[in-house]
Formats: C-alpha cells, sequence, structure tokens
C-alpha cells in the first residue's frame, strides 16, 4: 500500500543564493504514511546526510519560468527513512549556472514540485521511468511505423502519432489535411543523415548519443530549425559545458545564428576575461564570427575594457 502528497516549494532565489553555507530554506510540512515530511534546500549546499530506516520514493522537478515541467532538471530517488527524521536528496539538483537561465522568474522565484511516496508495507516499489527506452525500442524495430523520412537517400521509419505529439512543427504536416498526411513518406533535404538520426532518437527518448562538437552545432541548428525546444536546450547546455578558448568563438557564433540568448551571454562573459580573449581572438572561430556577425563584436567591444577592434 501507498500513500503521496506533493508539494510546490517556491524558493525566493534573489534572497538566497547568497546565504551561507549549510543554510536550509524548507518548504511546509506535508502529512505522508502518517509521518511529516518537508523540502529542505540548501542554496548554497550541505554535506550533512543522515542514515534512516523508513522506506519511501522522493520524485522532485523543477518548473521553467513559463509554467512548464522540466525535460532535464527532475529526480527521483527511493531511500530508507527513520521516524526521528532523516536528510536524503540531491547534492546538486540544478547547476547554479542554470537557474537564472532556466528557472529563476522576473519576481525572482524559483519553483520546485516534490512528492513523497511512503511504503506502508511489502509491496514491491513502483518502478522508475520507463516510457523512453520503450519508445526507444519501439523505434530501433520500426513496429507499427506508418511514415518514413528520406534524407540522403536513407529510410527512417517513424510514427505520425509520436512526432506529431512531440514536435509540433510537424503535427498538421502528419495529422492535418495537408498532402504530406496521406503520404508513407517525407522528403527532407534540409538535413543530413546522421543529424536527422540523432534527432529522431531524441524526440523518442529524450536522449542524445554522443557527439562531437561539429556534430552539436549540426543538431542545434536542426533544433532551431523544427522548433524542437527541448533538444535546443540541451545541445546549447552541452555546447557550453565544453566551452573553452580554441571553441567560443564557434559557440556564439552557432548561439547568435540559431537564437540562444543565454548561450550567447555566458560567451561574452567568456570573452570578457582578458586572459580568454587573448587566445579565442587568435583563433578562426573569432575571424569568422566577425565576417558573419559584426554587431557581435560591437557587443565585445563594449564589454572587454581596451578592447581594440
Amino acid at each position: 500500500m501507498l500513500d503521496s502528497r506533493f508539494v510546490e516549494f517556491k524558493l525566493d532565489y534573489t534572497k538566497a543564493k547568497d546565504v551561507a553555507i549549510g543554510a536550509v530554506v524548507s518548504s511546509e510540512d506535508i502529512s505522508a504514511g502518517g509521518h511529516l515530511w518537508r523540502v529542505n534546500c540548501y542554496p548554497r549546499g550541505s554535506k550533512k546526510e543522515d542514515a534512516g530506516e523508513h522506506l519511501a520514493i522522493f520524485d522532485a522537478f523543477a518548473i521553467i519560468r513559463d509554467g512548464t515541467p522540466s525535460w532535464s532538471d527532475a529526480r527521483r530517488r527511493a531511500d530508507v527513512y527513520t521516524e526521528r527524521g532523516a536528510t536524503k536528496g540531491w547534492h546538486r539538483f540544478v547547476t547554479r549556472r542554470y537557474l537564472d537561465s532556466l528557472y529563476v522568474t522576473a519576481g525572482g522565484w524559483v519553483t520546485v514540485m516534490s512528492g513523497v511516496i511512503v511504503v506502508l508495507d511489502d509491496e514491491a516499489l513502483p518502478p522508475p521511468p520507463d516510457v523512453g527506452a520503450h519508445l526507444g525500442r519501439l523505434l530501433d524495430r520500426a513496429d507499427g511505423s506508418d511514415v518514413s523520412f528520406i534524407v540522403g537517400g536513407e529510410a527512417f521509419p517513424a510514427h505520425r502519432a509520436v512526432l506529431a505529439a512531440r514536435l509540433p512543427v510537424f503535427r498538421a504536416q502528419l495529422l492535418g489535411s495537408m498532402a504530406d498526411a496521406t503520404m508513407p513518406s517525407i522528403a527532407l533535404h534540409d538535413i543530413a543523415p546522421e543529424t536527422f538520426r540523432a534527432m529522431l532518437r531524441f524526440i523518442y527518448t529524450d536522449a542524445l548519443p554522443a557527439a562531437d562538437e561539429e556534430m552539436m552545432r549540426h543538431l542545434l541548428a536542426a533544433a532551431d530549425r523544427y522548433a524542437l525546444g527541448p533538444l535546443k536546450i540541451v545541445c546549447a547546455r552541452i555546447s557550453w559545458d565544453n566551452v573553452s578558448v580554441d571553441t567560443v568563438a564557434t559557440t556564439l557564433d552557432c548561439a547568435e545564428m540559431y537564437s540562444c540568448p543565454e548561450l550567447k551571454r555566458k560567451c561574452i562573459k567568456f570573452f570578457a576575461a582578458k586572459k580568454n580573449f587573448k587566445k579565442a581572438v587568435l583563433t578562426k572561430g573569432f575571424v569568422q564570427l566577425g565576417q558573419r556577425f559584426p554587431s557581435v563584436i560591437d557587443e565585445l567591444r563594449e564589454r572587454v575594457v581596451g578592447l581594440r577592434l
């Protein structure tokens, strides 16, 4: 038997981001399984973690500033808690640099939906979500596929309903009154087969295969072209995680080309450090950036003191 409760936890980020390490901000108490539970948030981190002896499952996911649940910053864990009280969770639920770009509202608030499921007897725990794995296998086997995409001479079997649900830009084309809605195959001419394969995998599973820098740029372009917002966010995040003085100019070029304002802001801030700029300005990517987007060079000039371009 299970008993579950959920709570909306709001954090005033403008006040909490500068608190001392170990300081805690707590939600209201919620009752589940005959016990009281609360969400504790350590904005600057905590090293404390107690043992426990009570079985429970904890879910949490961040709310993007537009009110939609996060695709990436969501967690589930099953733990044993004591009746006297125990602390379990994640040391880095959301990295600080993504709070400003995705989750902090204009009013300075961050919202996290949290829930606890208490196991009251010895019945089996609910399995973790595995929709992505099932859809991935469906894609691999092409079971029930009702449309194929022809890309660079290669056929990619797919499912109209899945694509229409996940990719609004295709909805009318696949399920509406357009001619393509009844065609068994659709040719795409503006994307390479390897890029489409990776994008299709993400549409079905929310996961990306390992990709080099060039592939990530192609995926970012595809995500922008097909209005696949979650993929665009993931690509921008991976691009930033791998940024260096050798790649920052090319990354900034992509951020400007494919309308990634947060990635652009971070790259410009990276450039603003003189030790980075002195090396990045010598790369081929910087020359191309100046040729393609002179307005970005103007922005850099305003940020880097003493910069002469």
